[in-house]
């Protein structure tokens, strides 16, 4: 019967292109390939007069990620960096309000230098393989060193604090009542009779998203002593997007399941915290 099946398989074919992507191509194909480019020649190229209705909304969403495109970064860092520039209101109506604005911020961003880049740069066949390799193998890389990166950042001051080898890295800490196990970043002293956790979760790495977060927080917290420290070290813009998730840590937090959120930018925070938890647990 198996084999039957297995025999009668075959490739279910798919496109990567929908109507939004054949609009971005349409949007690159619309721009004129000149030495240099000004913000005079940006307004043109993303100029909506004469659109009305959903038309006028899908060739926005259109420009922007043919923008999102020459900055080479992802769709959740695009609109972080779009944000920092531009603060509250990044859609339609603003752009239809301000434009201005807008040109400036994508200045501010090197958009135009990228697109002088782009557009004037020999291509060579290897370079279309090497992209493919980028769009696939690669985001999956990024996210993983974005992760590490962190975890590297954290990790420091653990043994800063506590010295080398006095704690554990990336291990299955013993639970409660010690028959079990659950995964953790950082075990101190150690995993078999951890007084204090650290999960590490840098948003927008691999395998780290919001869900993933608050579902990895919530095994750790049901299988963890009560009297084991949990702390928690997030970062990434990102999180913007996604605030109601951030709230559920953060009351997580104050039901007293994690001890304390911290990020990158409350370093000394952790530190003295850190340095607090060693003398309160005499490690």
């Amino acid at each position: 019967m198996i084999d039957d099946i297995v025999a009668s398989l075959t490739p279910i074919e798919t496109t990567w292109r929908d109507e939004h992507a054949d609009a971005v191509i349409a949007r690159l194909q619309a721009l004129p390939a000149q030495p240099t480019y000004s913000r005079s020649d940006l307004a043109v190229w993303l100029n909506l007069e004469g659109l009305e209705g959903p038309h006028i909304k899908a060739r926005f969403e259109a420009n922007l990620t043919a923008i999102q495109l020459f900055l080479d970064i992802s769709k959740d860092e695009f609109r972080g960096v779009l944000r920092d520039q531009l603060g509250p209101g990044q859609g339609l109506n603003r752009f239809k309000r301000e434009p201005e604005t807008f040109y400036k911020a994508f200045d501010t961003l090197g958009l135009l230098e990228r697109m002088r880049v782009a557009v004037n740069s020999p291509l060579v066949w290897y370079d279309l393989l090497i992209e493919r390799l980028k769009g696939g193998r690669g985001s999956a890389i990024k996210g993983q060193v974005r992760g590490r990166s962190l975890e590297d950042f954290v990790e420091s001051y653990v043994e800063h604090v506590f010295g080398a080898g006095q704690f554990d890295v990336r291990c299955s800490f013993h639970g409660a009542r010690g028959t079990s196990t659950e995964k953790t970043d950082f075990a101190i002293p150690n995993k078999s009779d951890a007084r204090i956790l650290i999960e590490v979760k840098a948003y927008g790495a691999t395998g780290s998203k919001q869900t993933d977060v608050i579902g990895d927080l919530t095994r750790i917290i049901a299988e963890k002593r009560a009297d084991t420290t949990l702390l928690l070290v997030t970062d990434g813009i990102t999180w913007n997007d996604r605030l109601a998730d951030l709230r559920k840590l953060v009351e997580m937090q104050h039901h007293g399941d994690i001890t304390r959120i911290y990020t990158r930018g409350m370093k000394n925070l952790l530190i003295a915290d850190l340095q607090q938890l060693k003398g309160e647990y005499a490690l």
